[in-house]
């Protein structure tokens, strides 16, 4: 039900307090009591830091919150630490207060930004309190998940409103925040407001806990038998979640009924990857498998089937749903330990009463069940003394299993500890940087005041601030010898005009944009080199640069093995082997002279990589190149980093730069990520045009997501996808892959690219694989409605072009496969 705060507007606390509590019951939702106590405390004017369990409303208060600030006309800031969850908040608050009310930015995107209620990333509230300081237009601000304070990356975007918006009202909000004394206390003398602090409530779904010795399936087949679905399996990687669905899968999770229930529910959906293919099977078993792998689509799918409780295990990682309700009875950890990116370590307080309190929540659950699983080995020995029984002979002769080289122990009592142990205390991770300078340069006013306030007003300690402070004053020399700052009678101030989202989108889009002018139009691989630097500027795919940096590495030792270069030499010029970084010697060398007149950018480091133009130039799918570098676990990883490429490369290469072949390859790219999971797109694009708003109705939102766009309706993109697909078989013949061939052209066959071949190299030595070999000029297309007649014509070393691949493209077929369907008819010369 809609929220109007028209009435209210000017309200007495009494009055607006009881006109919320009003709404939520007519909603049908009666208030907690912690809920209750931080309404009022809002309303009242207070800061509010509100530390209750998973599953106590904290959503329900920030509503309460922003009517408030509406009803006193204050412009009030919702961030959260993900894009995702910002967007889910959006759409939530949209159905709450409409559509001219709520707005979204979040680097990538920006809807509404004027409306008085905005969601955000902390990193774009963090830039813009720098930026305008006390004066911004930031009456109140609901912080959730700000347990990401302590983060030591990030944490200084959610300290950094604290300290420069004393004007606003705070709520801060996390189901494990800790000790929060000398906060609350900080709050209060920077804001001039008290500071309430809501903590300690009971959850409103008890906990339970038990420690578990049996065998894990022992363990899940106990939880099934004796109504404690659905069951989430943690688990602290991603293969370790993937490997424990596969294993249940010869259980018998789900009934008859249930799994009938699933397939009719499932039965339109798109499962287009040979992850997705596996993940349909699961599913139908009863089975969901929930990771930050997966494609966004199947993660939504497998909360969606969660939410419907159709799903009675669910195997994933410890980063399910980051402020998503999935309905879960029964947590079962199948370990107390996480390799942290460092060391293995046990869970932490903190930690582990975020994964516990997802068991039981409210509306679905009286009470939740949180299993901690007993390490294998201590498993097996309790299995073997309890099979030896009260003889003593057997009990002799058992063999106890030791732990694991490298195992970090654990057991019950480290389990009992962590259950009664209140989380840690948050730490500060305050973090200077150019860009956070520059910022504050660009408000103006007392700028060593202003700066002097930041590096010494802040959380951290006495011998911190003064680290900072050495860090400040180096940023500030080495701006002003680039002239970027200059300092005339006393005032420090910008000699450049820093754009209005200066470091909240891709931070290296400036200098993309100057390396840009550097590459000549007129080269064959200017549309690919413009692709190569849009990539140097984003975020790294692990998963991927390292299957392509093994790859290269495997393939260098054959050749050096061939050469008779001796082990210890290979083993050292491998080491200088890496994946591949297209243009690396020109950007590094145009990044040097880039920063040194723009030296806030040397607070980010540029990454050549090639995997937009490593997929183009191999003619591959999205499934075929996921095959190819063998990262199916980490396919959602992929595509959203095309994804961000796509994005990338429309936002920043200028108009004027965008040749009819780059314009084909962006097309191309975008249309690759649609067909895979449309809505890492749809959304961003309908955001950007503004469409309704960007207002999506989402009630009775179903299962089964429509169908992309028709992938042959985009004629630009569908060309070049045609042209891939030839170019693939171009690039197979050069290689006289015929087995390869053959599959990919059953009606032609081996026998007919063999004949072919013979011919064509009876006339010409090779096939060439060049720029110049996949140019559109050298694809003959005649279109119709119902099917285009396509040659790609080899380029032959003499260049007579004599010789071409003939072929016959099914549109409705490509429709339904969300791929070009290419039929080879024949390799013949002219």
């Amino acid at each position: 039900m809609p929220l109007d705060p028209s009435p209210v507007r000017g309200a007495d606390p009494d009055s607006l307090y009881l006109a919320f509590v009003e709404w939520a019951e007519s909603t049908g939702i009666s208030l907690y009591p912690a809920q209750d106590e931080a309404v009022i405390e809002i309303v009242s004017g207070k800061n509010l830091i509100l530390s209750t369990p998973t599953g106590t409303g904290k959503s329900l208060v920030a509503i309460g919150a922003h009517l408030a600030a509406l009803a006193d006309d204050r412009r009030t800031f919702y961030t959260a630490p993900i894009k995702a969850l910002v967007s889910e908040k959006f759409f939530a608050l949209v159905e709450v207060f409409g559509a001219e009310s709520v707005g979204m930015i979040t680097g990538d995107s920006s809807v509404n930004a004027d409306a008085p209620i905005i969601c955000c990333t902390a990193e774009i509230l963090a830039n813009r309190a720098l930026r305008e300081g006390a004066d911004a237009d930031v009456g109140q601000v609901v912080m959730d998940e700000f347990h990401f304070y302590g983060d030591p990356d990030r944490g200084w975007a959610w300290q950094v409103p604290l300290l420069e918006l004393p004007q606003a009202q705070f709520v801060l909000m996390s189901a494990t925040l800790g000790d929060v004394t000398e906060l609350a206390a900080d709050l209060t003398r920077r804001t001039g407001r008290e500071t309430a602090v809501v903590t300690g409530v009971e959850r409103p779904v008890p906990l339970h806990f038990y420690y578990e010795t049996t065998p894990i399936h022992e363990t899940i087949d106990e939880l099934l038998s004796t109504g404690q679905a659905p069951v989430y399996i943690v688990h602290f990687s991603q293969a370790a979640a993937m490997e424990r669905a596969q294993a249940l899968a010869s259980a018998k999770v789900a009934t008859r009924e249930q799994r009938d229930a699933i397939a009719e529910l499932i039965g339109g959906f798109r499962f287009t990857t040979a992850f997705g293919k596996t993940l349909s099977r699961l599913l139908r078993l009863g089975i969901g498998v929930h990771h930050a792998g997966m494609l966004p689509k199947y993660r939504r799918l497998v909360e969606q089937l969660a939410q419907r409780g159709m799903l009675r295990v669910i195997c994933g990682t410890d980063t399910l749903g980051v402020g998503i309700n999935v309905p879960i009875r029964t947590v079962l950890l199948t370990a107390l330990t996480k390799f942290d990116g460092t060391r293995m370590r046990q869970l932490n307080a903190r930690e582990f009463h975020q994964i516990a309190g997802r068991a039981g929540r409210a509306g679905y659950d009286t009470a939740g069940t949180v299993v901690a699983q007993a390490p294998e080995h201590e498993s097996d020995n309790i299995a073997a003394v309890k099979k030896a029984g009260d003889d003593p002979k057997k009990k002799r002769k058992i063999i106890r299993k030791k732990a694991p080289d490298g195992f970090v122990s654990w057991g019950e009592p480290s389990f009992q500890k962590l259950i009664g142990s209140e989380p840690e205390t948050l730490t500060s991770h305050m973090q200077i940087t150019s860009a956070m300078m520059l910022n504050v340069i660009a408000r103006g006013g007392d700028v060593f005041a202003n700066m002097r306030s930041l590096v010494y007003d802040n959380h951290e300690s006495r011998a911190a601030q003064r680290l900072l402070a050495l860090r400040a004053l180096g940023i500030y020399r080495t701006l002003l010898q680039s002239g970027v700052v200059e300092r005339a009678d006393g005032t420090v101030r910008l000699t450049v005009d820093l754009q209005p989202d200066f470091a909240l989108n891709q931070p290296l889009s400036p200098f993309a944009l100057a390396a840009f002018e550097l590459l000549e139009p007129e080269s064959p691989t200017f549309a690919l080199d413009m692709i190569s630097i849009v990539e140097a500027t984003l975020d790294d795919p692990r998963a991927i640069l390292s299957q392509q940096e093994f790859q290269a590495r495997g393939e260098a030792v054959g050749a050096m093995k061939a050469e008779g270069i001796e082990y210890d030499e290979r083993m050292e010029l491998l080491e200088q082997i890496t994946y591949p970084k297209p243009l690396d010697e020109l950007l590094s060398a145009a990044f040097e002279t880039f920063s040194s007149s723009q030296p806030w950018i040397r607070d980010f480091e540029l990454h050549p990589k090639s995997v937009v133009r490593d997929m183009y130039e191999r003619a591959m799918s999205f499934g075929e190149y996921v095959a190819y570098y063998k990262v199916a676990r980490s396919e959602g990883v992929v595509l959203r980093y095309l994804s961000d490429a796509y994005r990338a490369a429309s936002q920043t290469i200028p108009e004027q730069l965008k040749t009819d072949e780059l314009r084909d390859l962006i097309e191309w790219l975008g249309e690759l990520v649609r067909q895979v999971d449309s809505s890492l797109l749809d959304e961003w694009e309908e955001l950007m045009a503004g469409t309704d708003n960007g207002v999506v109705d989402r009630h009775d939102e179903p299962v089964v997501p429509p169908a992309p766009k028709r992938l042959t309706a985009n004629t630009r993109a569908f060309r070049v996808l045609v042209r891939n697909e030839m170019f693939r078989r171009v690039l197979l013949a050069a290689r006289e892959d015929v087995e390869s061939l053959a599959s990919l052209d059953a009606d032609f066959g081996a026998d007919g690219w063999n004949d072919a071949l013979d011919a064509y190299f009876a006339e010409h030595d090779e096939i060439r694989t060049g720029a110049d070999a996949r140019s559109p000029q050298l694809l003959l297309i005649e279109q119709d409605a119902q099917q285009w007649t396509v040659r790609q014509i080899l380029d032959d070393p003499a260049g007579d072009h004599d010789w071409g691949i003939s072929a016959t493209i099914d549109l409705g077929a490509s429709d339904e496969a969300g791929e070009a369907v290419v039929a080879v008819t024949g390799v013949t010369r002219l």
